[in-house]
């Protein structure tokens, strides 16, 4: 299968001093790549040689993004046969070329990646490069190259080398022929090229996840060789996220350097700082230390016969059991030998090649296989003893030591964490067949819980689980079998719950689910669940600082519990879930509190409107959080009414219901008005051409003109100066009975103003009506208005003063009485200019009442 060959550049017909060509032989993001000299002599060459003899099978170039060749020219260089490997010997034969674009297109900003696809064998490969094209940012007319990648097959022409080769094959597939057609569909296709082996890979990848992209590739394909499908699925799964993570890293990498070159070192360190802890963030949320030492943490689960009481029902996802059935391991032989006795875990491309022998006389397994056994081997004969206790400790375990003895006390203190589970089982077996008196039962459960508390804090899994299971029988069989007070269970109870629920927001998922089922469970014990000791430690209210992940799982917890047990006789109540569930609505993380105003939403379904008590009043101003309206919404929704969004868009079809109306009407009075207005210029006209006209008719007229056309018919004012401008004038500055709209200009009947305000202004979307005092509010001020309760509550069939806010009577007089005379309106400014021009309260103009009515509420500019 053709791989990524290594390689090295022996020879280069120029280069620049600060990006020489020995930047070709590694890549990473970082890498500046190989300039020619400046002004250079064309074409230039390049020589690189390749650490074996290859086949072969792909070439990969990447240009600079300005300092661009025009073409390239490949050669393969291999020396006779007899004659030693050099630049001196090796003959070159030609393999083509490749033109490259001049790059215009992207603004010399773009690098272009060349691939060739060859078949040829040999030793080293010549590129010869070609003049530049020519570009404003190539000032010195050089060409440049960023990384060179070769990929192809070592060449094996000794006849016992290819004979080792084709051993290994068969060792590796468990003594199946490697050509078999079930392995040639995967990954023993001879033209398979995995796609870690391009160059665009290491040239955008941090060169450490690179490396552990590819031990988890290789691992990826071994277990689906095995298949093991399920750990195959999770190894692809991060091996995806690893890429993500291997690009931001390597854009990190860049402005590291970048500010490195700029002596900005504060930022480079900042930079470095915030690598450090994306990456070990990373490694611990995608468990890789489990990824990558699978066999290892679940060698024993194959061979070791485990007890029934040591079953684990808290698992959700357990890795598969192996279908092969092992064999007895037979001991291990005297003679020294590297592949039969147990040594340190190496990468697997570091490991040797396993020699082709059997386990006295067992059947060939592969490396993976072998570990097990080994593994399997250590864990079943246990010898030894664990090391000696420190003073501290000694202190510290002082009830287990005097319950179960030094030698117990020291395993469950070992280092060896399969000492630490044989401690643990131990002290199953011995509680599950005591018989003794109150006292000695109860100094056996007290530093059984003590053991069951370490194991529950412990990194190890069957360590984790073992206690789990000790505690367990703890609190269902011991207990009641000794017939222990209630204070014992929930001694019990108290000690571990603090550290099961710090291990619900663990990195590992299987460790997290654990102790979220066990918390689960145990509080449905018969012995438990009356003491309510379960949900009280989980309602207790958390830190804003929490990490999200603890605090996400916590909340989890509590739904579970109030899905399961409900707050009726459960020590779940309204005001403790509430508490905690107020707090985790502060925290920082979305997913918290989201599963926080889940949890609430839940409650409100069963228990109604006590929850509306421990939060903000539902009025307009809370509603603009974004997670309070949700909420508030929700409660509306529960309760069967409209929410604020759906009343809104029934007031707005409402509003422009009336607005329709009103425009009907005030469009069916004009009309009239304009027929009175035909009637009268009519009748006029008649009695005109019917009358003779005298020396004295003009005296007469004047005085009807100055009746008619110099009247202000809405305050009744005459006036030589009324003229149509002068009218407009007087409308527009001076008229009691009208006023100037503060927020479109309009002029406006004050009698008219609520109405117009809610119906004909420019501005009436921000406006709303008062059902109290039938007066016009800005909607930003509505609700405050209302819940205030300060205003004049407008009577039936009465005026209502839109300036001063008090009652008048009915009729047109009121209005004028109040708008105009001495003791009227203090808030309208007009009414002290009328009364200082001497008119009073102006006289009635019968004649006019008509017209009066007929534009009362309309507005002139």
């Amino acid at each position: 299968m053709p791989v990524k060959q290594t390689f090295r550049v022996i020879h280069a017909s120029g280069q620049d001093d600060h990006h020489k060509a020995v930047e070709l032989n590694n890549h990473s993001p970082v890498t500046k790549g190989w300039h020619s000299s400046r002004f250079c002599l064309y074409p230039q060459d390049l020589v690189i040689q390749l650490n074996k003899r290859s086949r072969l099978r792909k070439l990969q170039i990447l240009s600079h993004q300005y300092l661009i060749a025009t073409k390239i020219e490949f050669y393969v260089g291999d020396v006779p046969d007899g004659t030693t490997v050099s630049l001196q010997n090796a003959r070159y034969t030609r393999l083509g070329y490749v033109a490259l674009s001049d790059n215009e297109k992207t603004g010399f900003k773009a690098r272009e990646l060349k691939s060739v696809h060859v078949d040829a064998v040999g030793h080293f490969i010549k590129l010869v490069i070609h003049k530049n094209h020519v570009n404003r940012h190539n000032l010195y007319n050089q060409v440049g190259l960023v990384a060179i990648n070769v990929i192809g097959d070592d060449v094996l022409d000794h006849p016992d080398v290819r004979q080792a080769e084709i051993a290994f094959l068969v060792f590796m597939f468990n003594e199946r022929d490697p050509m078999d057609p079930s392995l040639a569909g995967l990954y023993n296709r001879p033209d398979y090229i995995s796609p870690l082996d391009d160059l665009a890979f290491d040239m955008y990848q941090d060169p450490e996840i690179a490396q552990i992209i590819r031990k988890l590739e290789k691992k990826k394909q071994d277990a689906v060789l095995d298949e093991k499908y399920d750990y195959a699925k999770k190894l692809k799964s991060a091996i995806q996220d690893l890429q993500k993570v291997g690009e931001k890293l390597g854009k990190y990498e860049v402005e590291k350097r970048q500010a490195v070159e700029n002596e900005d070192y504060d930022k480079a360190k900042l930079k470095k700082v915030q690598m450090d802890e994306y990456r070990l963030q990373v490694y611990k949320d995608l468990e890789l230390n489990d990824l990558l030492d699978q066999d290892v943490l679940h060698a024993s689960a194959d061979v070791v016969e485990i007890p029934e009481f040591y079953s684990d029902p808290y698992m959700q996802k357990t890795s598969p059991r192996m279908a092969e059935i092992v064999p007895s391991p037979q001991p291990l032989p005297h003679s020294p030998d590297p592949y039969t006795t147990p040594s340190p875990r190496t990468p697997y491309d570091e490991r040797p090649l396993p020699a082709i022998k059997s386990l006295q006389g067992q059947p060939v397994q592969p490396p993976s296989m072998l570990t097990n056994v080994l593994c399997r081997r250590l864990r079943s004969n246990v010898t030894g003893e664990p090391e000696p206790m420190i003073e501290k400790d000694q202190r510290e375990a002082a009830i287990v030591i005097d319950t179960f003895g030094l030698p117990l006390a020291s395993k469950s203190y070992s280092k060896t964490w399969s000492f630490r589970e044989d401690a643990l089982l131990e002290v199953y077996k011995e509680m599950t067949s005591a018989s003794t008196n109150k006292d000695e039962a109860r100094n056996m459960m007290r530093a059984a819980v003590f053991l069951s508390n370490r194991a529950i804090k412990d990194k190890v899994l069957a360590v984790y689980t073992a206690g789990l299971n000790l505690l367990k029988m703890i609190l269902t069989q011991f207990i009641p079998d000794q017939r222990l007070q209630k204070q014992d269970t929930a001694y019990a109870v108290e000690k571990t719950m603090p550290a099961l629920l710090q291990r619900t927001g663990d990195t590992a998922i299987r460790c997290r689910e654990a102790a979220k089922n066990f918390i689960l469970e145990e509080s449905g014990f018969s012995e438990v669940k009356p003491l309510h000791v379960v949900p009280h430690e989980c309602v207790r209210p958390i830190k804003l600082s929490l990490a999200p992940r603890l605090a996400l799982s916590r909340t989890e917890v509590l739904e579970l519990l109030y899905k399961t047990h409900g707050v009726e006789n459960s020590g779940l109540t309204v005001e403790n879930m509430m508490n905690y569930c107020t707090q985790a609505l502060q925290h920082n993380a979305g997913e918290v509190r989201e599963k926080a105003e889940k949890v609430i939403i839940l409650l409100y379904k069963d228990v109604g409107s006590p929850v509306k008590d421990f939060l903000p009043p539902d009025v307009e101003k809370t509603r603009r959080n974004v997670l309070y309206k949700q909420l508030f919404e929700a409660f509306d929704r529960i309760d069967g009414k409209p929410s604020k969004d759906d009343q809104k868009v029934c007031t707005a079809k409402t509003k422009m219901a009336e607005e329709k109306k009103k425009a009907a009407e005030i469009d069916q009075l004009q009309k009239q008005l304009q027929q009175l207005k035909d009637i009268t210029a009519g009748k006029a006209k008649e009695k005109k051409s019917r009358a003779k006209p005298s020396k004295h008719d003009n005296k007469p007229k004047e005085d009807a003109d100055f009746q008619i056309d110099h009247t202000c018919i809405f305050c009744g004012e005459k006036n030589s100066e009324f003229s149509e401008e002068g009218l407009d004038l007087h409308y527009w500055k001076n008229c009691p009975m009208l006023k100037r709209c503060s927020f479109c200009k309009q002029v406006v009947e004050i009698a008219g103003l609520t109405d117009h305000l809610v119906s004909e202004c420019e501005n009436k979307a921000n406006f709303g009506k008062c059902p109290r005092c039938k007066e016009a509010v800005p909607k930003a001020e509505l609700d405050q208005h209302l819940a205030e309760k300060s205003c004049t509550e407008a009577e039936a069939g009465k005026n209502h003063c839109p300036l001063c806010h008090l009652n008048l009577p009915s009729g047109e007089d009121s209005w004028k009485e109040h708008l105009m005379g001495k003791e009227g309106c203090k808030a309208n400014p007009r009414r002290l200019q009328s009364l200082n021009k001497g008119k009073g309260a102006a006289p009635k103009a019968k004649s006019r009442a008509l017209p009066v009515k007929a534009n009362q509420g309309k507005s002139r500019k």
